[in-house]
């Protein structure tokens, strides 16, 4: 057995060394890429600017792009008020300030949570959730999803976001500079020019690697951390077992305005049923997450 506490513990530390490894990863690139350019201030200006620019956007506005790329609709308490009662509850319990409630119309059973901090967060479920659901079962999904906003998962995958997409930006940057002749070439410096070109091609795909890690890692630790708020593992297990028993039919749809960007955040992985591989998953495996629950106490 498991308590809340050391599973909670654990996977904090493992996440904190995943993001110590994106971020090695990240400024070695933005090294790599300002001496592409040949160094000096003018490269040091653009990557700045690239930099500061595609990260405040992401922070202030980036929860936004995601509410409306799922086609979540603002819920009223009027309308949901069991959902409300669970959101209000628990938010209460985590002393947190209440997120706004939005619900998407789609039958995949799912739900997340985005923000840019605890003031300014939104819990997101589908009808789907909400129909299969019992009281105890969506609570417990709700706190999960608490949980990200209580440990600024929120944040913290914001973050890993703003790495990636930094490092891909670049990364084709370099690319379409070498095919036109521009950059490393143009300096003379044949070993930055080999080693840029290289991890212009690996660099996005470690990013993308480590940050479906920390994904992972971080939906356990919500798991344990759901758990210890309703005091009720058996709960959100259940609505694992039944979120397994629908992802597992032949036909069932996934969600339909997930994609790859929103995918990480959600309960379970929107997309597809889950492969012979956990490497290039978003969420770690749904047996694994029951059984980790159910051994807790």
């Amino acid at each position: 057995m498991t308590s809340f506490f050391d599973e909670i513990s654990r996977n904090r530390l493992r996440s904190v060394l995943l993001m110590a490894l994106f971020s090695l990863i990240f400024f070695v690139f933005i090294y790599l890429f300002v001496e592409y350019l040949g160094g000096g201030p003018f490269a040091m200006v653009v990557g700045g600017i690239v930099i500061v620019g595609y990260a405040l956007f992401s922070y202030f506005q980036g929860s936004k792009v995601v509410l409306a790329i799922s086609h979540a609709k603002k819920a009223s308490k009027k309308d949901y008020p069991s959902l409300f009662s669970a959101v209000e509850g628990l938010s209460s319990a985590s002393q947190i300030p209440m997120p706004e409630v939005y619900v998407i119309n789609d039958p995949n059973p799912n739900a997340f949570a985005t923000g840019r901090d605890r003031k300014h967060a939104s819990v997101a479920v589908t009808s789907g959730l909400l129909s299969m659901m019992d009281k105890n079962e969506l609570q417990g999904v709700i706190a999960h999803e608490i949980s990200h906003i209580y440990d600024n998962d929120i944040q913290f995958m914001m973050l890993a976001v703003v790495f990636a997409g930094v490092i891909g930006l670049l990364a084709g940057f370099i690319r379409t500079m070498f095919w036109f002749g521009a950059g490393g070439r143009r300096n003379g410096n044949g070993v930055i020019l080999v080693v840029a070109l290289v991890m212009s091609v690996v660099a996005p795909i470690m990013a993308l690697l480590v940050r479906l890690a920390i994904s992972r890692r971080r939906e356990y630790m919500a798991d344990a951390n759901g758990a210890r708020i309703t005091r009720s593992p058996a709960s959100l297990a259940s609505a694992l077992q039944k979120i397994q028993a629908y992802t597992s039919k032949p036909n069932a749809p996934p969600v339909a305005h997930a994609n790859d960007m929103t995918a990480p955040l959600y309960f379970s992985n929107p997309l597809k049923k889950e492969s012979f591989t956990n490497l290039f998953s978003t969420h770690p495996p749904i047996t694994e997450r029951i059984k980790r629950l159910k051994e807790m106490y």
